[in-house]
């Protein structure tokens, strides 16, 4: 889907950034034509800004951009506007960023807000490529680089409590997570021999279990017996 605008300023690159303002994306991702060069004029008269074309190419994806920047404005939330970031996510998708002076109020405690809107978007996405006969895609949503800090913090924490585990030589469980920060502390801890992981309860009360692994186990537990687990003791806190 094709969409373009007409912009103006003082010099083509202010015109181009006009452009791009009412497209509602980063300069760096459209394309334009020059229509009129600045006129300087003299003493005051006959100066005209410059006119350019701007247009971008927007693929499916940007279903879910419309679909987040109308829930901001039903949820008055002005001072914050999703785009398509450059890069891709693990996967190879897309990834929609957030950006603005009120998108942190987005991310809710330990990402809960942010991880729903990711599903909502998914989910009005893969409705549209579903109703035109394409291939569903996951796309991922972040807002000001909180999924890398977050990512960061839980990778600290698995490996503190795994130290924890295996100088104690009990399990230990670590407080409810989401299926997404669940695989970060699964992957970060695959390779260590000294414990297992595993996650157990349901739904929002599931949860990460660190196994000791010893042949001093004085008390080796089932990976569905969490009844005795000792209780993280570094809380899961949102940076």
């Amino acid at each position: 889907m094709l969409k373009e605008e007409i912009g103006t300023g003082r010099t083509v690159e202010a015109a181009i950034a006009d452009g791009a303002a009412k497209l509602g994306v980063d300069a760096s991702r459209i394309e334009y034509e020059i229509i009129e060069a600045p006129k300087k004029g003299f003493l005051g008269f006959g100066e005209a800004p410059a006119k350019v074309r701007v247009f971008i190419e927007f693929g499916p994806e940007q279903t879910a951009v419309d679909y987040i920047n109308n829930l901001m404005k039903v949820m008055q939330i002005g001072g914050a506007r999703a785009d398509i970031a450059r890069e891709l996510n693990s996967e190879g998708g897309k990834i929609i960023k957030i950006d603005g002076s009120d998108a942190g109020i987005l991310i809710g405690r330990h990402g809960e807000t942010l991880d729903a809107i990711q599903y909502l978007s998914n989910l009005a996405l893969n409705q549209r490529l579903e109703a035109n006969g394409e291939e569903c895609a996951k796309i991922t949503v972040d807002i000001e680089g909180y999924r890398a800090r977050r990512e960061d913090t839980l990778r600290a924490l698995a490996k503190r409590t795994a130290e924890k585990v295996k100088k104690y030589r009990r399990n230990i469980a670590l407080d409810p997570m989401t299926p997404y920060e669940r695989r970060i502390i699964h992957s970060t801890l695959q390779n260590d021999s000294g414990v297992t992981t595993a996650s157990v309860g349901s739904d929002e009360n599931r949860k990460v279990v660190i196994h000791y692994v010893g042949g001093n186990n004085y008390r080796r537990r089932e990976k569905n017996d969490v009844k005795n687990a000792a209780p993280a003791e570094v809380e899961v806190n949102e940076e």
